[in-house]
């Protein structure tokens, strides 16, 4: 017979981040998985020192907790396809040269964002290792949308209930890059907008708030309150207490909830070789509202 050892973690910070203790043989065979999911969905991102994993082993995790995005889509006027890279692992560079399809977007990552707000099921979650890193900088910040939620007031939590929010390109993009060319805006506001609810009901029963920089206005408010109540929640979601920094090492391994954390890079140098690869776990639920 064979014994499952219990898995081993240490939160980072008290609302947001664990470190599993996890050998990489352990982490591929998936002896582990629904217990790394659940704590995935419990503490919103997870980290692995030393995993030193290599493209293939990259997907095998990915697969034992969940189902691995492939392919890609046309978006937009341009009718660029944004594909999810060589059998579902994404190379993220800000290098168009390492990253034809994505690097012209890539630097809206440096805000803080939720990925897929323009599919009705956004992904379930991603694992990131880096390849290349920064001379400087370029930590990757996450952000708890589950504990900012859950620490609103009753009252506040009953207003949000209901409330809708557009998303769209280039309301992530433009204030990353304010000198923009018409051409590129253009571009941007070509590609799908798409309306979600401001508080997700999970099937789990737990709420989150989605929020993301891509959230451009409420619908039905007037443009001056949706704009003020959108940076509000914005800056109570990203508190110290609801964020984890992690300051990356090569060989490390993370991996983070993407329906409920935002998450975003920190600046690092121009021109720099940083490149991470990135595997995606499609959606498992619709973004839904209270019924």
């Amino acid at each position: 017979m064979t014994l499952t050892t219990m898995l081993e973690s240490v939160e980072l910070t008290p609302k947001i981040g664990s470190q599993l203790k996890i050998d990489k043989a352990a982490l591929l065979s998936g002896e582990h998985a629904q217990e790394i999911r659940a704590l995935l969905v419990k503490r919103g991102a997870l980290v692995v020192r030393g995993a030193n994993l290599d493209d293939a082993e990259l997907r095998t995790v990915a697969r034992t907790l969940g189902d691995l995005r492939l392919g890609g889509a046309k978006r937009g006027s341009d009718g660029a396809t944004l594909s999810e890279g060589e059998e579902g692992v994404l190379k993220v560079s800000l290098d168009d040269k390492v990253n034809p399809d994505y690097a012209r977007f890539l630097f809206g990552n440096f805000l803080w964002h939720m990925d897929g707000t323009y599919e009705d099921v956004p992904p379930f979650a991603t694992l990131f290792m880096p390849y290349r890193l920064s001379k400087e900088g370029g930590d990757t910040m996450f952000a708890s949308t589950y504990a900012a939620y859950e620490d609103l007031p009753e009252d506040e939590k009953a207003r949000l209930d209901g409330l809708r929010v557009v998303h769209t390109m280039h309301a992530a993009l433009f204030p990353a890059k304010r000198n923009c060319t018409p051409e590129e805006f253009a571009v941007w506001s070509s590609y799908p907008q798409r309306s979600h609810p401001l508080v997700w009901h999970h099937k789990s029963g737990h709420k989150s708030l989605v929020l993301s920089t891509s959230g451009a206005w409420i619908e039905g408010m007037h443009a001056a309150e949706s704009h003020d109540l959108l940076q509000r929640l914005m800056i109570h979601a990203t508190q110290d207490k609801y964020t984890y920094r992690h300051k990356w090492q090569v060989g490390d391994l993370a991996m983070w909830d993407n329906t409920g954390a935002m998450h975003r890079a920190m600046p690092f140098e121009e021109g720099s070789v940083r490149e991470f690869h990135r595997c995606t776990l499609n959606g498992e639920e619709p973004i839904m509202a209270v019924s």
